[in-house]
């Protein structure tokens, strides 16, 4: 199943007020989307950078376009994520669609230097559209309790993308944190890892990503996506940031693209879990039992 039908799926298993049809919409093409919801309707176009509304459209109960309804979204070929926020009598109403321009990324580099990653542009850099999923939040239920994320797709919206796609699959069923990790090189608590079906570190989900370059820094409670020395290299294994002491050198390195909103009492017991004498592993490693998406509150 591809990543584009699974996130679909989740969105109207979730049954937001605003669905998308179909995840990628063409240039200049029908943009269908489904709303459900009762009122005085409307659609905002919303940068999340500052919540500044770009343009409203009337709407209806049932089948829209929203290119008709906000016809900037193609003519004026935004290089910049952006949500289309439903209303309902003039109140927000559910999650927003994030609407990502369909360009070729940057690719990333490591500097021969420094060894930081750099990104060139891609010179073939054309709009082509746009994709859309709904923005809502993942509920991870460990061991230990449950912690919820929030998605930052405005920062890192292909890496966000991809982990809607794995939890969709059912990717993060049972899997453990292997590795945590509790004296950065500041000293304050670093890491705790997980998202690897064989509990090894090794695993994958078959394929992975390019780093994308995220403004998200590193504190506790930020969740970056795992890699090895090569900067393109991620592709399910994450981390969660337990001080901003002991990870901030990784600021612009790794890739950030959610934040926990609830359940920092239960991060906390985990990154306090025994470990063993090798590898930062835990004794009784955490079980992330599943991880399930709910709307943003």
């Amino acid at each position: 199943m591809s990543l584009a039908v699974l996130a679909t799926a989740v969105a109207l298993a979730a049954r937001p007020a605003l669905t998308a049809e179909f995840v990628y919409n063409g240039i200049d093409r029908p943009f269908p989307i489904s709303i459900e919801a009762k009122g005085k309707l409307t659609l905002q176009l919303v940068d999340p950078t500052d919540n500044k509304v770009l343009e409203e459209g009337a709407a209806k109960r049932g089948k829209n376009d929203l290119g008709k309804l906000l016809p900037s979204l193609f003519t004026e070929k935004r290089r910049k994520v952006l949500f289309a926020q439903l209303t309902a009598d003039g109140k927000p109403k559910g999650s927003p669609l994030v609407l990502q321009p369909m360009t070729n990324p940057p690719v990333a580099t490591l500097d021969p230097t420094t060894k930081n990653p750099k990104w060139d542009p891609d010179e073939d850099d054309i709009y082509a559209g746009v994709r859309a999923w709904s923005n809502q939040n993942a509920v991870l239920e460990t061991s230990e309790g449950e912690i919820e994320i929030k998605m930052r797709p405005d920062v890192a919206p292909n890496t966000v993308f991809n982990f809607v796609g794995l939890v969709s699959g059912g990717f993060y069923r049972d899997v453990i944190f292997h590795r945590i990790v509790q004296k950065g090189r500041n000293g304050g608590l670093f890491v705790a890892q997980g998202g690897d079906p064989t509990g090894t570190g090794m695993g994958s989900p078959g394929y992975s990503i390019p780093l994308e370059k995220s403004s998200l820094p590193h504190n506790f409670g930020i969740v970056g996506m795992a890699r090895s020395t090569d900067p393109n290299t991620g592709s399910a294994q994450f981390y969660f940031g337990l001080s901003r002491e002991a990870t901030q050198h990784l600021d612009g390195r790794y890739t950030t693209f959610a934040e926990t909103v609830r359940g920092q009492d239960v991060l906390k017991k985990i990154a306090a879990i025994e470990i063993g004498p090798k590898d930062d592993r835990p004794v009784k490693p955490p079980l992330i039992k599943n991880v399930r998406f709910v709307e943003p509150k």
